[in-house]
């Protein structure tokens, strides 16, 4: 991305003032499997990411959040056991895109339901 890019948006990777923020002031302390980077300050206890194309924080995996948000102070894979077999990728929201979640009815579906069944009765004010 060109550097008018960079001053003009913000959604798209990190704004200039932030990357100058992580050069000065921050010190980098890990990188996930995304390509996403984890920086801390080097005065104080601010923490932030920045991220490898869109800025969505779905992207960012359970065990950096985690380090993200405090909840513990250690790099996630000096605090955190190994993954297990039994555990899925996480995914990211889908919200907006073609995987998104339409169920029976959405106007993307064709916007029909399916007939009521009957066994709903209105509620009448008065009527026991």
């Amino acid at each position: 991305m060109s550097i008018l890019g960079k001053i003009f948006t913000w959604w798209d990777g990190a704004t200039v003032g932030t990357l100058l923020n992580s050069w000065a002031r921050g010190e980098k302390v890990g990188e996930d499997r995304l390509g996403n980077r984890y920086y801390r300050a080097k005065k104080g206890h601010r923490r932030w990411v920045i991220y490898k194309g869109s800025n969505d924080a779905s992207r960012v995996p359970p065990e950096w959040h985690g380090w993200l948000h405090g909840t513990f102070d250690e790099l996630p894979a000096d605090v955190l056991p190994a993954p297990r077999a039994w555990e899925r990728e996480p995914t990211p929201n889908l919200t907006g895109s073609a995987g998104a979640y339409r169920p029976a009815g959405a106007l993307e579906r064709g916007g029909r339901r399916a007939a009521a069944t009957g066994d709903y009765e209105a509620w009448r004010p008065g009527a026991d």
